[in-house]
């Protein structure tokens, strides 16, 4: 496997991002090690934070709500998926499944000894995070859900994800920052739109943000289906806190938190929330609303 990794002068001087790097090794399927990041943030004593970003951000989605949990108490921890951030990158597409960024997180979350975990998932993060809380229930005490799904394949995607999957493997330059912003209702600013870009030099380094969008199970018999089927089995009897803040002005995930609200039975009763004037990145248009939000339900569980 080839494997890439970012230099480090591309990630000097980000906006407001001064928060200290922290690795740990996972195994490939072939036993390639990759060198995964992560930061560490806050009290080492504190309940853990887990927040879990998606395609095609890094952990800097998450500069804005860190300080807010962390100067609460908690430990807050921000992982890089492989192929994203700082996080090494295999040049292949076929070197990326869905069950290998699950594993992967499994390796990182076992290696660091966590246990207590509040889990926040976005986008692709939600995808990864739930199978992983699904499949290691005892290690986590709640979770927040955040503009994200699980699917199984067996309910049809809107035909607006079959545009975007088709666009991702077909644009001759596939620019990351630029798509953040277009899931922003805010007009992200050059050096923002920059920082989602640093983590990939140029287009070799993107095989893991291009796949994304092939990996989802979109039809019952894809290879992820069934997993997510057997996660969906531990979900519904999820006893657990569940809550969701999903936001108002995300086209692509809108309505989905009531599946959550329905099925799982840890969110009944929960103060869930809609996070108003904010897009599908609602870290970015209203990180700290939704770290006030998180804060206010662990505080409360």
């Amino acid at each position: 496997m080839k494997v890439l990794r970012t230099p480090e002068a591309r990630f000097e001087n980000l906006p407001g991002f001064n928060f200290q790097a922290h690795y740990r090794e996972v195994l490939s399927q072939d036993q390639t090690p990759l060198r995964m990041h992560y930061l560490d943030e806050g009290d080492t004593d504190g309940q853990p934070v887990l927040f879990m970003h998606g395609e095609p951000s890094w952990c800097f989605l998450y500069r804005k709500m860190i300080p807010i949990l962390a100067e609460a108490g908690f430990r807050v921890l921000a992982p890089d998926l492989i192929g994203f951030g700082k996080s090494d990158k295999p040049a292949k597409q076929s070197d990326y499944s869905y069950q290998a960024h699950v594993d992967w997180i499994t390796q990182w979350l076992k290696a660091l000894d966590l246990k207590n975990i509040a889990l926040v998932c976005q986008d692709w993060g939600g995808l990864i995070g739930l199978r992983v809380a699904a499949e290691n229930e005892a290690l986590f005490s709640s979770i927040i859900a955040a503009n994200t799904a699980l699917p199984t394949g067996d309910q049809k995607m809107p035909e607006a994800f079959f545009q975007w999957q088709k666009l991702s493997q077909e644009i001759p330059e596939f620019m990351v920052g630029n798509i953040v912003n277009m899931g922003c209702v805010s007009d992200l600013s050059q050096e923002i739109i920059q920082a989602y870009d640093a983590p990939f030099p140029d287009e070799s380094y993107k095989a893991g943000a291009r796949v994304f969008p092939l990996l989802v199970p979109t039809k019952p018999d894809d290879p992820a289906s069934e997993a997510n089927r057997e996660a969906w089995k531990i979900l519904q009897n999820w006893q657990k806190p569940f809550l969701t803040a999903f936001s108002d002005k995300d086209f692509i995930t809108r309505g989905g938190e009531k599946v959550f609200q329905k099925l799982i039975p840890g969110a009944q009763d929960q103060p869930h929330t809609i996070i108003e004037n904010a897009g599908h990145f609602l870290q970015e248009d209203q990180g700290e609303k939704l770290a006030e939000v998180i804060l206010k339900f662990l505080k409360s569980i």
